[in-house]
């Protein structure tokens, strides 16, 4: 797997300060940026303003902020999961209809279970018959779009993907939770990391959504939060309901139509 940044939005500090003042500021964007451009604003400013606006959860500024990756040597298994980000993010993906795969190029994802377990030549066997079929239907005049129906979920392929920052909080919020499937996990761990060395300051906050940056507490089963060594140091949702409901100023219950109704009434939606 290798996972490299190719290019990010120029500034993004500046550009996140900017895109956040405009909605704080009685100042037009002109005015704003003229500050930031001149120097008035500090460095240090902006990025204590951004970090703390962060915490906050106002989160459609990120969205001015967009990254590139370049990703190869990842399953076809990953990329079933990745698409399922459908929202600030754009793929480019190699494609087993247009390419025909040399026998080296073919270098199948072999995970770590299948070795723990002994398996790993019966792996590496079955789809080295895969790989011959393929090159045998290939070389017999069979299309590439459809020779690769003999292909599996481990066939390698690779990626460009421009991603904006709000979307790639939400996906270190899935894909570095423990529950995550190791592949993805790493990926994204690499990801984070190719931040980090470009942009530390907003790098920071992709987090698994335990994190004290982003939700802080875990919602998935009591069994998995027991079973995840997060579970040492980040509280599960049920013992925060259980904490307000002993010190809390009622017990939580439903809520009832009355209560929608006050609301409404309140705030004058009816």
């Amino acid at each position: 797997m290798e996972v490299r940044l190719i290019d990010f939005t120029a500034s993004p500090l500046e550009k996140l300060y900017g895109a956040y003042r405009v909605c704080y500021s009685a100042e037009t964007p002109a005015e704003i940026w003229s500050k930031i451009r001149s120097g008035a604003i500090s460095k240090d400013k902006i990025r204590d303003f951004i970090s703390e606006r962060l915490k906050t959860g106002h989160a459609s500024p990120l969205e001015q902020v967009v990254f590139w990756f370049g990703i190869s040597g990842v399953s076809r298994s990953l990329s079933h999961q990745l698409v399922r980000h459908r929202i600030g993010i754009s793929f480019e993906q190699q494609s087993q209809r247009y390419v025909r795969f040399k026998e080296e190029r073919l270098d199948y994802v072999l995970p770590e279970s299948w070795k723990r377990a002994g398996l790993d030549d019966e792996f590496k066997d079955l789809l080295a018959h895969v790989t011959k079929t393929y090159r045998k239907a290939l070389d017999a005049g069979v299309p590439a779009e459809d020779a690769r129906f003999v292909l599996p979920n481990a066939a390698p392929t690779n990626f460009q993907i421009m991603v904006n920052f709000a979307e790639m909080l939400h996906i270190g919020d899935l894909r570095l939770c423990v529950r995550a499937q190791w592949e993805i996990r790493r990926m994204v761990a690499l990801m984070r990391a190719e931040m980090k060395r470009a942009v530390p300051e907003i790098a920071s906050f992709i987090q698994p959504k335990c994190g004290e940056k982003r939700m802080g507490y875990c919602d998935e089963s009591l069994a998995d939060w027991r079973a995840c060594p997060l579970g040492k140091v980040r509280p599960h949702k049920s013992l925060l309901f259980e904490l307000y409901d002993r010190h809390g100023p009622a017990a939580i219950r439903d809520l009832s139509e009355e209560e929608f109704r006050e609301v409404s009434e309140r705030e004058s939606l009816t």
